[in-house]
C-alpha cells in the first residue's frame, strides 16, 4: 500500500470521479479532486510540492487532456500525467505518449490496471524528484557561497569568478598547491550555463607523457599495443560541459601544441585516427607555477599561455587569509565530527592562535589534514594545542601573525603583495611599479612565499 503520495484527479463526471478517488484512497493515496481544468491547476499550484501523479479525463468542459498534459509538463516537470478517456483510440494514445503522458487508459475498464499504472507513475515521479534534489545538492556543493571566508583577497577571487562564470571564456587559476583551485573551477562550472553537462577534471602531473595524451584525446583500436578497442578521451567525455586541467604547467611541450589547436578550433584527432573530432568544451586550467615566467623562459609555449590566460584568477594562499582560518577550522571540525561520530564542541583560544600563526605551506589541504588528526586524538570536549603536530611547536610564526608587526620585512612583503594584487599577478608590471628589477622581484616573491 502506498503512503504519503498525493494524486490530482481531474474529471467532470462527479460519480465516476468519486468512485475512482475512493479506490485510490483505499490504496493509501491522498486524492485531490477537481471537476475541470481550472480547478485542477489551482489545486496543482497550491500543492505542487506534494502532487506526484495527475490523472485527467481527456474531454473536460474547459480544456482538452492533451492541452492539460502540455501545460503540466511546461510548468510542473516532476509529476507524471495519466490521461483517461471513455472511448480510447490508438491514435489518441500514441499522441499522448509522444507528448509525455505516462499512460493512456480507458475509464472504468480495469481498476487493477489503473492501480498498477498509478503506482508505477508515482514511483517514477518520486525517483525524478529525488534526482532533482540530488542535483540541487551537488550544484549547491560547489557554489561560490560554499567557499568559506571573508578576507579581501578571497573576496576579490570570488568576485572575479562570479563575473567570468556566465561566459564561455577560458580561465586560468593561479595559486599554490592546496589553496582550492579545483573548488573554484567547480564553482565556475556550477554557475555557468553548462552546469547540467559534465565537469571533468584531470591532473596533468598525474600521468606519464604518452598516457596523458591518450587519456585526454582518446585513441582508435590498434593505435598502439594494447589498444584493443576505441576509447573516448576526456575532451569527448566533457562535451557540452567543462574540462578542468590541473597543473597545466606540467603538460609536455609536444602535447601543448596539440592542446593549443583544441583551444583554437575545438577539434582534435585521436591517436591512430585521421578524422578530427569536434567538441564544445569550456576549458578551465590551473597551475602552481608562474606560467608567464615559464613562457618568457621558453619552458612553456607562449602562444598557449596567452590563450589560457584570457581571464586569470589568483586564488590566495592561506597565509593571506589569516582571518579565515578559524572559520575553515570550524568547518572541518564539524565535518570530522560527523564523519567520526564525535561530539567535540569547539577549539580553545590557544588552539586557534596556533593555527593562525602557522605558515601553512600546504594551505587549506594541510589545514584539513591537521584538523582530521586533531579530532582523532581529542578526548576532551574541545581541541587544544596538545592535539596539534610537533611542527606547530617549532615553526616560526607566519609574517601575518601580528597586525602590529611593523618590521621592514613585513611592510615590504605586504606592499609587494598589494602591488601583485593590483596587477593581477603580472610580475613585469609589478616590478615596474615597485621600481625594482624583475629578477629582484622574483627573489622577493620566493623569499616571502608569494608565488
Amino acid at each position: 500500500m502506498q503512503t504519503n503520495s498525493t494524486l490530482l484527479l481531474i474529471d467532470d463526471e462527479n460519480n465516476l470521479r468519486q468512485v475512482l478517488a475512493r479506490v485510490l484512497e483505499l490504496e493509501g493515496y491522498q486524492v485531490l479532486q477537481a471537476k475541470n481544468a481550472r480547478e485542477g491547476f489551482e489545486l496543482l499550484e497550491n500543492h505542487a510540492e506534494e502532487v506526484e501523479v495527475v490523472l485527467s479525463d481527456v474531454k473536460l468542459p474547459d480544456d482538452h487532456g492533451l492541452n492539460i498534459l502540455r501545460k503540466v509538463k511546461e510548468k510542473y516537470p516532476l509529476p507524471e500525467v495519466i490521461l483517461m478517456t471513455a472511448f480510447g483510440t490508438i491514435q489518441d494514445g500514441v499522441s499522448a505518449m509522444k507528448q509525455g503522458a505516462f499512460d493512456y487508459l480507458t475509464k472504468g475498464e480495469n481498476d487493477e490496471q489503473l492501480i498498477v499504472t498509478v503506482a508505477r507513475a508515482a514511483d517514477k515521479a518520486r525517483l525524478r524528484k529525488r534526482v532533482a534534489e540530488l542535483e540541487k545538492q551537488v550544484e549547491a556543493k560547489f557554489t561560490l557561497d560554499t567557499i568559506i571566508g571573508h578576507t579581501p583577497a578571497l573576496k576579490q577571487a570570488k568576485e572575479l569568478t562570479a563575473r567570468v562564470a556566465a561566459t564561455d571564456s577560458t580561465v586560468l587559476l593561479e595559486g599554490e598547491t592546496g589553496v582550492g583551485k579545483e573548488l573554484f573551477a567547480q564553482a565556475i562550472h556550477s554557475a555557468s550555463p553548462r552546469r547540467s553537462k559534465p565537469f571533468v577534471a584531470v591532473n596533468c602531473s598525474a600521468f606519464p607523457k604518452d598516457l596523458l595524451e591518450s587519456e585526454i584525446f582518446g585513441y582508435k583500436k590498434g593505435a598502439f599495443t594494447g589498444a584493443m578497442a576505441d576509447k573516448k578521451g576526456l575532451f569527448e567525455e566533457a562535451n557540452g560541459g567543462t574540462i578542468f586541467l590541473d597543473e597545466i604547467g606540467e603538460m609536455p611541450p609536444e602535447l601543448q601544441a596539440k592542446f593549443l589547436r583544441v583551444l583554437e578550433t575545438q577539434s582534435f584527432t585521436k591517436l591512430g585516427d585521421t578524422k578530427p573530432v569536434k567538441v564544445n568544451v569550456r576549458i578551465v586550467a590551473a597551475t602552481n607555477r608562474d606560467l608567464q615566467a615559464e613562457a618568457e623562459a621558453d619552458r612553456f609555449r607562449p602562444d598557449l599561455y596567452y590563450r589560457l590566460s584570457v581571464f586569470k584568477i589568483r586564488v590566495p594562499t592561506l597565509r593571506e587569509r589569516q582571518a579565515d582560518i578559524p572559520l575553515l577550522a570550524q568547518h572541518f571540525l564539524q565535518l570530522y565530527n560527523l564523519k567520526m561520530n564525535r561530539r567535540l564542541e569547539g577549539m580553545s583560544e590557544e588552539f586557534i592562535q596556533k593555527l593562525k600563526h602557522y605558515p601553512w605551506k600546504g594551505n587549506i589541504r594541510e589545514l584539513k589534514n591537521v584538523m582530521e588528526r586533531a579530532v582523532i586524538l581529542a578526548d576532551e570536549e574541545k581541541l587544544t594545542p596538545e592535539h596539534l603536530p610537533a611542527e606547530f611547536w617549532t615553526a616560526a610564526p607566519s609574517l601575518e601573525a601580528s597586525e602590529s608587526d611593523t618590521s621592514l620585512s613585513t611592510v615590504e612583503r605586504k606592499h609587494i603583495m598589494k602591488i601583485l594584487e593590483q596587477t593581477d599577478g603580472n610580475k613585469t608590471e609589478a616590478a615596474r611599479r615597485l621600481h625594482i628589477g624583475l629578477t629582484t622581484l622574483y627573489r622577493k616573491v620566493q623569499e616571502y612565499g608569494l608565488n
